[in-house]
């Protein structure tokens, strides 16, 4: 029952409890079963190591001083909701039991237990997260990921969600701004299902004209129509065992949205101008910038076609959600070009990465990608300047706020919105922010706030 097998492969647990005799003593026995264990004393420095490195499984104890057990597991699942959770108590009881496996804990354990059985919900933990394997190690299966770079917790839960759907035949809908990735985390859920050995086909159906779509989708015969030479068996026969992936669903006209939903119904298309139907094996996966549900709301998108898509929804962040990925993509791109080119360039002054980190990436990957082409097509030396990286931003860098300005922004955001909500209520604001009136109301004047602005008119 030991996790260390190869040099590189031990697993990552996250260890959480106040009391630190028994911090030391679960350690050293995980230690020893051959796992790599992060400790803290408290749910806030948990969370510290959470955004610094991302475990495989947390292990936290319920009663502690400030954030407990169950506040932890929700901070923990409200960023990474496939990290299991592991609650060990010395005051169990069965409603806690409850109520813990009710909100998603992986498992909940009654101090005191046998070091064994705990070492049986870690590994059984392990083999159900889903998450990704350390690519580091040798025999890691990280072949299905392996055009996503990144680090970033926020993508790494991605990547978690989206292993554990590959295997299933549920439909995907990938949300996300344009540029962030969208078909790379298609293609990576194709291979990492088990249809990988099938053919994996992409449409934009924003980019082809709605006359054509339809030929395009489900083929045509020769004469069905002008221009019509031959038969076209079109790209739902073309994906036939493997996956057909929907880029911009969103922007399908609502004409041919009837038909992709009847095709999805009753697995079978009808090219244009056949009289017969073709069984089709495919697995779909969609993705969309837009909002379909103002779109639904619109009338511009069917709702039954929606819900038949959209059984499984992953959200790809935006490149500033991700800064600490910023330096390891930038460098990827630049390694590919020097890798074509004559040109000897190493890497990016130190000014210029710092300017890639801080700047506001409103096209995201796309647009970093299109920037160290810029760079590395007009850099004379072997690191790319700072000079060369502003002039391909060609807009002012962004901003990284110091903690005090990002402190006050949040506040002033927050109180916005529970005025909102209250109506301009000070009193049921104050309650939902578990302040009492008094400090509620400094803090309105803090960020000069008048809640006489969010009361409803006079009817």
């Amino acid at each position: 029952m030991r996790a260390e097998g190869v040099p590189g492969a031990k697993k990552r647990i996250l260890l959480v409890d106040d009391d630190v005799a028994l911090l030391r003593l679960l350690s050293l026995r995980l230690e020893a079963a051959g796992y790599e264990v992060i400790t803290a004393a408290s749910g806030a420095e948990a969370l510290a190591q959470l955004a610094r490195r991302r475990p495989h499984v947390v292990i936290t104890d319920l009663r502690m001083e400030g954030m407990d057990g169950l506040a932890l597991f929700d901070a923990i699942h409200q960023a990474n909701p496939t990290l299991p959770v592991i609650i060990l108590t010395a005051h169990g009881s069965i409603p806690d039991a409850i109520t813990a496996t009710q909100r998603g804990v992986f498992s909940f354990l009654t101090k005191p237990f046998d070091g064994k059985h705990l070492l049986l919900h870690v590994e059984k933990a392990l083999s159900l997260s889903g998450l990704a394997p350390d690519p580091a190690t040798p025999e890691a299966d990280t072949a299905w990921r392996q055009e996503i770079i990144t680090r970033s917790p926020l993508m790494e839960d991605v990547l978690a969600q989206a292993k554990l759907v590959a295997d299933t035949e549920a439909s995907v809908l990938i949300r996300g701004d344009s540029g962030t990735g969208k078909e790379l985390l298609a293609k990576a859920i194709h291979r990492a299902s088990s249809r990988r050995h099938q053919p994996f086909v992409a449409v934009n159906c924003g980019a082809i004209p709605e006359p054509l779509l339809e030929s395009e989708l489900f083929g045509h015969c020769k004469g069905s129509f002008t221009g019509a030479t031959r038969n076209h068996p079109g790209l739902f026969q073309a994906a036939h065992g493997g996956t057909l992936f929907l880029d911009e669903i969103g922007d399908m006209p609502l004409a041919l949205q009837v038909k992709l939903l009847r095709v999805l119904q009753e697995k079978q298309v009808r090219p244009v101008g056949a009289t017969r139907t073709v069984p089709v094996d495919v697995r779909i996966i969609s993705a969309t910038h837009r909002q379909l549900e103002q779109e639904l709301r619109a009338g511009r998108f069917r709702e039954d076609l929606y819900y038949r898509l959209n059984v499984v929804t992953l959200e790809l962040p935006t490149l500033a959600a991700r800064r600490e990925d910023i330096p390891l993509l930038a460098m990827h791109f630049l390694t590919q070009l020097a890798a074509k080119s004559k040109k000897h360039v190493t890497g990016f002054a130190p000014e210029a990465m710092e300017l890639l980190v801080a700047a506001s990436w409103p096209g995201n990957v796309r647009q970093l990608q299109n920037v160290v082409e810029q760079t590395f097509a007009l850099t004379t030396t072997p690191l790319i300047s700072a000079t060369l990286v502003r002039k391909a931003l060609r807009d002012k860098p962004g901003e990284i706020l110091s903690f005090a300005e990002a402190r006050q922004r949040f506040e002033q955001h927050y109180l916005v919105q529970l005025l909102q909500v209250t109506g301009g209520n000070v009193s049921r604001a104050a309650r939902l922010a578990r302040r009492n009136r008094t400090e509620f109301y400094k803090l309105l004047q803090r960020h000069n706030i008048d809640p006489a602005l969010f009361k409803p008119p006079p009817a």
